[in-house]
């Protein structure tokens, strides 16, 4: 294997961001290969969402490099990182609340807006189609986004992602609250993207589901990365189990 072939989609080197006294990422570097899922784990204040906001470009970081494909990407902005095919979901979903599903897919797919998306609308119609069939809400399609199931609501905003073509997916709890029925949908989408090369990483509290789905964790606190591996060695470690439940001696 050629050394640029082990080159990850996505690097992070030394990135830090301050808040006045408040080091919320210190010195992280990070990995994130293709095919793979990888969660971010930590306690409440460890610096996951922070991260996100860094690698997307919403927060400038005070230190550090944000590497795409090997290449340093900013400084720049979230929408020129989007249009390099790094897509991100929110706690809060930011969906267009008065748009049907279906418009809510197609907005994200407008070719004004990102470049390597199809040019003529029956492509970008069928886009939408598709990605609505696969998170289960061709029937919704329809339907406002404000009616939908809490469920449904969760997969439009995968769907918005899965349209797009994105080759790397940043997920901030994109499972929580999901009944075991969606949840098990939830993870066959993750795994099958995983199964085309696409770049997974979330930030997940639900330890269940990080077993059930991820590949390797990687464990952050206080902004630091303290450990990463495969999921049943990190879980296991009981000094990162004390973190994580708050018992710190």
């Amino acid at each position: 294997m050629t050394p640029q072939a082990m080159t990850p989609p996505l690097a992070v080197r030394g990135l830090a961001k301050h808040f006045g006294g408040l080091a919320a990422v210190q010195g992280v570097d990070l990995d994130l290969p293709a095919g793979l899922i990888t969660a971010l784990v930590g306690p409440n204040g460890a610096g996951k969402t922070t991260l996100f906001n860094l690698i997307t470009g919403a927060l400038a970081p005070d230190a550090g490099d944000v590497l795409l494909d090997g290449a340093r990407l900013g400084p720049t902005t979230p929408r020129q990182i989007a249009r390099r095919g790094v897509a991100r979901s929110f706690q809060d979903l930011r969906l267009f609340d008065h748009m049907s599903a279906g418009e809510n897919v197609l907005a994200a797919i407008e070719p004004a807006a990102w470049f390597w998306q199809p040019g003529d609308a029956a492509a970008r119609r069928a886009a939408a189609a598709a990605a609505l069939a696969d998170t289960g809400l061709t029937a919704a399609a329809g339907a406002l986004a404000a009616d939908l199931a809490y469920a449904e609501r969760k997969f439009l905003s995968l769907a918005r992602i899965l349209a797009t073509g994105a080759r790397i997916w940043l997920l901030d709890e994109p499972a929580s609250g999901l009944d075991p029925a969606s949840r098990a949908r939830f993870v066959a989408l993750l795994r099958a993207a995983a199964g085309r090369g696409i770049t997974v990483c979330l930030i997940e509290h639900n330890l269940d589901i990080v077993t059930e789905l991820a590949d390797r964790i990687v464990f952050l606190d206080q902004g630091r990365k303290l450990a990463e591996g495969a999921p049943e060695a990190i879980l296991r470690d009981p000094a990162l189990a004390a973190i994580y439940f708050g018992d710190r001696a």
